[in-house]
């Protein structure tokens, strides 16, 4: 099964003669849809790639290819007459899934001005409309044009048009006499920095604006670009800072309390998310903190250290994602059912390992990492480890108990870069420390071993997400008879990262889904299953768009018992979060893959059964998806029967996986072999 996100370009044709258009062209592409950055492929007839230099002043993604290469390797090409001018909003042809767009413009002689919601600079920038660029406006006259243009922009053209503006000297000036505000724009350009992972470059555009207490959105934004390389006292002051604006506080307190709870300050932790609370109530990352920081009911009986492995992993709280709640749990389940404080010892992943953490990690038997797709770098970032455990190298290599990585995944969308440099250093380090590294799927495996030198890559190893053989490890499980499923499929879909999801394709997509739940519903009742609270727009969309309206089961707000037991008696899941397939694949439930990630397409090649996913941007999504889904729910007892054998391989490299750490932590009993037993005959 290929998953790719649908791939846009524009495209001309251009010789000798034409490259002087080429300027032009681009600027008005630029300035009428500045929310728009695709790859410009300029067909030409052997022009040596030097020619190209001025353009590319003007465009940060020209593709210059011969004539005969031609651009099959995309899946739609709008096509731009090279001694023309772009005069519309190209931003819906990008929806367009033909693969020649012929763009033919409108015969009003003036761009449209852009649209969307309009993100205003903090002192004079106000509205402007595009107008057509005179043939020779300089670079850096159409650099402050397009800044000084209202509404979104596109990331990559923003810090191709910015970036030179703010590292010039003098005002910032259009060439109508507009003068840009220096300080809101490296405001904007440091939160787009930010948001691709180029922390350092935020903090350098946003430094300069930092002596100004004024400018509080710009403290705020330094100070998160500050916590994710880790200069946590320099973030806290300017956090301090921002949280006198009462617009930015709220944001600014989230921080500080994600800021405080990193070090072990609960106390300081949760008073910085009630005093973002009230100044926001219903602010997400305080509720989130103030929830994870409120004093336990009942504290854990003590238990000598010596007695405990201390398990290093993300612990969910209340509405936070319902897969993710689920984890620890079900890593612990391979070693014996016991999963609480008199076995383990938890240890958050996004904590900072200083030497407190440190002496409470080398006081147990042993260290589990994981599981979960901790392998990702914009999640709490840190500079640190440039993943999700926030340990530095030197902390890393003065663990002395055994060390173990277990069930982790490597997480990036695709179209999504690692930084170079960190994170493979502290892989390195890692896998040179541990006495096992084990990925969740082979796919993860190939990818961490690209980051190795080649003496490492041999010690890292396939470990299943345990979450996929759950029915062998829970105690007392049994599997529903036929008779005991409820007549249902439960459908799921993911937002988080949205434009990495689905790129140019939401449209298309809740399309073709509103087309595959009207046929699935003369099979079964159809329910949507929401992982995180922000799952349900799915729901708000469909009906609003296509007037269907789907019951919502939502998960997170179950207990891990009752959510295993709602994927139990599903008939099938359709599912695009990794764990709305492999939880119910570890219950024994039948799940359809919608493929938005690689990580479901690992999972699939995994278990050697490809089919069971669908790609989001396939052309016949609702006509395949239906299809498959029907021919799982008629012939269901085969279909599960099939679960159940493709869980056998997954459950034997669990097993001696588990015993062999089990040996080596010094733990008693035998591990995921006798844990559950109503599964067991049923395999």
């Amino acid at each position: 099964m290929e998953h790719r996100k649908r791939r846009v370009a524009f495209a001309a044709r251009v010789d000798a003669e034409r490259l002087s258009w080429l300027p032009a062209l681009l600027r008005s592409l630029a300035l009428t849809s500045p929310a728009v950055c695709e790859d410009v492929v300029l067909l030409h007839p052997g022009l040596p790639d030097a020619d190209f230099t001025a353009a590319r002043r003007f465009h940060p993604r020209l593709v210059p290819r011969r004539e005969d290469e031609g651009y099959g390797d995309y899946d739609t090409v709008i096509t731009l007459p090279a001694e023309g001018l772009v005069r519309d909003d190209l931003a819906p042809l990008l929806r367009t899934r033909r693969p020649v767009v012929p763009y033919e413009p409108t015969e009003d002689p003036q761009p449209a001005s852009p649209t969307g919601p309009v993100e205003p600079f903090e002192s004079e920038h106000d509205a402007a409309t595009a107008e057509a660029s005179p043939p020779d406006l300089t670079p850096h006259q159409f650099y402050a044009e397009y800044c000084a243009l209202p509404g979104r922009k596109a990331h990559d053209l923003l810090l191709h048009c910015a970036l030179p503006l703010l590292g010039a000297d003098g005002p910032i000036v259009t060439p109508a006499g507009k003068r840009v505000d220096p300080a809101g724009l490296a405001r904007v350009v440091g939160s787009a920095l930010h948001q691709q992972g180029r922390y350092a470059e935020a903090v350098d555009v946003l430094a300069p604006a930092a002596g100004d207490p004024r400018r509080a959105r710009n403290h705020e934004a330094l100070g998160s670009a500050l916590m994710a390389l880790s200069r946590y006292p320099e973030a806290e002051t300017h956090l301090l800072v921002a949280t006198a604006h009462p617009v930015v506080a709220p944001r600014a307190f989230a921080q500080l309390a994600r800021l405080a709870w990193l070090h072990g300050r609960d106390t300081d932790a949760h008073r910085y998310a009630r005093q973002g609370l009230d100044a926001d109530p219903t602010d997400p990352g305080c509720r989130a903190l103030h929830a994870r920081t409120l004093p336990g009911a009942t504290p854990p009986p003590p238990v000598p250290a010596a007695e405990q492995v201390a398990h290093v992993a993300y612990y969910a709280y209340e509405q936070e994602n319902a897969g993710d709640k689920i984890l620890p749990e079900a890593v612990r389940r391979c070693f014996g059912p016991t999963t609480d404080a008199t076995r383990w010892h938890t240890v958050p992943v996004h904590r900072l390992v200083d030497d407190r953490v440190l002496a409470d990690l080398n006081a147990r038997r042993g260290v589990i990492v994981g599981g979960g797709g901790l392998f990702l770098p914009d999640t709490w970032p840190n500079g640190n480890s440039g993943w999700q455990w926030n340990v530095p190298d030197e902390q890393l290599r003065r663990i002395t108990a055994p060390l173990a990585v277990f069930g982790v995944g490597f997480n990036l969308f695709d179209g999504q870069h690692l930084a170079p440099g960190r994170i493979a250093g502290s892989l390195r380090t890692l896998v040179e420390r541990a006495a096992f590294v084990g990925l969740r799927n082979r796919g993860s495996v190939e990818r961490v071993r690209e980051l190795l030198p080649a003496g490492l890559r041999d010690r890292v190893h396939h470990q299943p997400c345990p979450t996929t053989v759950l029915r062998h490890l829970v105690p007392g499980w049994t599997d529903p008879a036929p008779g005991d499923r409820t007549d249902t499929v439960l459908l799921n879909c993911a937002y988080d990262r949205a434009g990495l999801r689905f790129g140019h394709d939401y449209g298309y997509f809740l399309d073709q889904m509103a087309r595959a739940v009207r046929s699935l519903r003369a099979h079964a009742d159809v329910r949507y299953a929401a992982h995180t609270p922000a799952d349900e727009a799915f729901v708000h969309d469909l009906r609003r768009e296509h007037g269907l309206t789907l019951p919502v089961a939502r998960l997170y707000d179950l207990t891990n018992e009752e959510l295993l037991d709602a994927y139990r008696r599903a008939r099938l899941v359709i599912g695009m979060r990794g764990h709305a397939t492999m939880l119910p694949f570890g219950c024994g439930t039948p799940a359809l893959s919608l493929v938005s990630h690689p990580k479901l397409a690992y999972f699939l090649a995994d278990i050697d059964r490809p089919e069971w996913g669908v790609s989001i941007h396939a052309p016949d999504l609702a006509a395949d998806l239906t299809e498959r889904a029907v021919g799982l729910l008629t012939d269901h007892e085969a279909a599960v029967a099939d679960v159940h054998g493709r869980q056998r391989e997954l459950l034997r490299v669990t097993r001696e996986n588990a015993a062999s750490l089990a040996e080596l932590f010094g733990l008693p009993g035998t591990p995921a072999q006798t844990t559950a037993r109503g599964a067991g005959a049923a395999s």
